[in-house]
């Protein structure tokens, strides 16, 4: 019933704001077009406000979940008129704030002291008013300058009730919509759902933010404020004042010399670098969450904040990411088609060649530009436009990624209109992919797996006593499943050949590196990817590889 009422409250509060329009052009609502003639909100309506303003007015009346849908669409120049774009952006950090009064009581309670024993000052002037929680700065009592991050109270169930109706509309495009099976709307939701909650939680954020700053210590790309531990709780959070330039004033910007071309560069390559790199990433890079330093304008660094929401991917989802975008850097479509398939996006009983005509045919008519007049961005959009008709269905773990991929380039095209992320990316990703294959991916993997093979080759004879021990009790016992019992032997005497090759390949690999040390030559020479080994070291890696890697296939 709530979900209901709530339904009939998102209705009401558009046509409030005079956007029941938006309601009238839904084909099952089409039969009340009158309502637009009777609707009493019409001759209320103010006739100074733009249609930007009402949305953005009706956007905050609705709460934190359509807020953040809200600041999402912000970042979609491409897709939006300017003036709406423009109001949607006072959504990032000019959100109606909450009362001083219940600030200093959730920060008191939460840190169980008055607010006077906690800090030194606390400014109760507000500083920003966002989606989910409210920043006011202060001072600790060792004089480090701090901002205070307060989660809204009574957020939980705002947010639970949303939830529930986007999950009902969700039901029903799984039951009643033919997208539904390649749009997966119901794992959408939950998958929105988690991040979300998980935003609420401000010990997660702090954890999130102090990882974040492991990766980048000493960047002279992205600075991450430091976070303050005896502060934190789920509620309250406490770290670092930064000073900075919010990175959508451009003007600011320019007028403290900053290199906007370099600027824009960094951006892909910070995101590039948490995406491969460190498999973490930021994934709420909207302009309200990141700043400029002043302190080095030729070589100017980003400052990040809000870690609420933090992205991953999988071994294999980055490999495929990766091979895609180069791919499509190349115009290599047949590629591409494979791929997609490969990874299971795509129905592997569909005609590879009838794909690939279609993404030619998305793709061609781009590649026409200059490399640095594409959108990535609308590539990709239309790309799943076509795949539509080849059953692609939706990757929920790819959402954050796709986002956040869509902010960067928004903003790095703001910053410098003539960024070419084509350029920038693909040295980068091309660099990873080689480290991914060959000679060093397969140094990467021995350097990793010998420590466990070595750790678990004393367990091996213990492990075949056991087994035998069990044939031995099955044949003591009558059993006569003598087909069951043969089997087990030879996977026996199998586990011991692939034992024994293991022991003796770990053996020479171990030889060769040990000679190779000796003879006072290191075994790889860093971004040449050659070997200089002298030939005795040659004479035992070779036979040693081929008798790891024999072991791990089971041949």
């Amino acid at each position: 019933m709530r979900t209901l009422y709530r339904l009939v409250v998102i209705n009401f509060t558009m046509a409030r704001f005079g956007l029941d329009e938006i309601i009238l052009t839904m084909h099952f609502f089409r039969p009340l077009w009158l309502l637009g003639l009777i609707n009493p909100f019409n001759w209320f309506r103010s006739s100074t406000l733009t249609q930007a303003e009402r949305l953005r007015l009706c956007i905050e009346s609705l709460g934190p979940i359509f807020i953040k849908f809200g600041q999402m669409l912000s970042t979609r120049r491409d897709l939006l008129p300017d003036d709406i774009v423009n109001e949607l952006e006072k959504l990032l950090d000019r959100v109606p704030p909450f009362p001083l009064d219940q600030a200093r009581a959730i920060v008191e309670q939460q840190l169980g002291m008055p607010i006077d024993q906690a800090f030194q000052s606390f400014d109760d002037n507000l500083v920003a008013s966002a989606s989910i929680a409210q920043i006011y700065q202060a001072q600790l009592k060792s004089g480090e300058d701090v901002v205070v991050k307060i989660v809204r109270p009574n957020i939980e169930q705002q947010i639970r009730q949303d939830i529930d109706v986007l999950t009902l509309l969700a039901r029903m495009a799984d039951r009643y919509w033919n997208e539904a099976q390649r749009i997966k709307p119901l794992q959408i939701v939950h998958e929105f759902e988690k991040t979300i909650f998980n935003e609420l939680d401000l010990v997660r954020e702090a954890a999130n933010a102090n990882e974040l700053r492991r990766h980048f210590e000493g960047s002279n790309d992205l600075y991450v404020p430091k976070v303050y531990w005896d502060y934190c709780r789920p509620r309250v959070m406490v770290i670092e004042r930064i000073e900075g330039i919010p990175v959508s004033d451009i003007e600011q910007l320019k007028a403290h010399n900053i290199n906007l071309e370099v600027l824009s560069r960094k951006g892909v390559e910070v995101f590039f670098t948490q995406v491969y790199r460190n498999n973490y990433f930021h994934a709420d890079m909207h302009p309200g969450n990141i700043f400029v330093s002043r302190d080095n304008p030729d070589d100017p660094k980003y400052i990040a904040v809000d870690f609420g929401i933090m992205g991953s991917l999988s071994t294999q989802d980055q490999r495929y990411l990766a091979e895609n975008f180069v791919a499509f850097f190349n115009r290599d479509y047949r590629r591409v088609a494979e791929l997609h398939v490969d990874s299971g996006w795509v129905d592997n009983d569909i005609r590879i060649d009838e794909f690939e005509a279609a993404i030619r045919a998305v793709c061609e008519p781009m590649f026409q530009r200059p490399l640095a007049e594409i959108s990535f961005g609308q590539l990709l959009l239309r790309l799943f436009q076509t795949a539509r008709s080849f059953n692609m269905e939706i990757q929920p773990q790819l959402l954050l990624l796709e986002k956040t991929l869509l902010h960067v380039e928004g903003l790095g095209r703001r910053l410098y209109p003539q960024l070419d992320l084509w350029d920038t990316a693909k040295p980068f990703l091309e660099r990873w992919l080689s480290e991914q294959r060959g000679v060093r991916a397969l140094a990467k993997g021995l350097k990793q797996n010998l420590p466990y093979i070595a750790e678990n080759l004393s367990d091996l004879p213990e492990l075949a006593f056991k087994a035998l021990q069990k044939i031995a009790n099955a044949e003591s016992q009558g059993e006569r499943n003598s087909k069951q019992t043969d089997a087990l032997k030879q996977e026996i005497r199998k586990a011991n050949q692939r034992s024994i090759r293991a022991i003796v390949g770990s053996s020479f690999v171990i030889s060769a590196s040990i000679i190779a040390a000796l003879d006072g030559l290191a075994p790889v020479m860093v971004g040449s990817g050659q070997f200089y080994m002298p030939l005795v070291s040659w004479v035992l890696l070779i036979p040693g590889l081929y008798l790891l890697i024999s072991s791990w296939s089971g041949d």
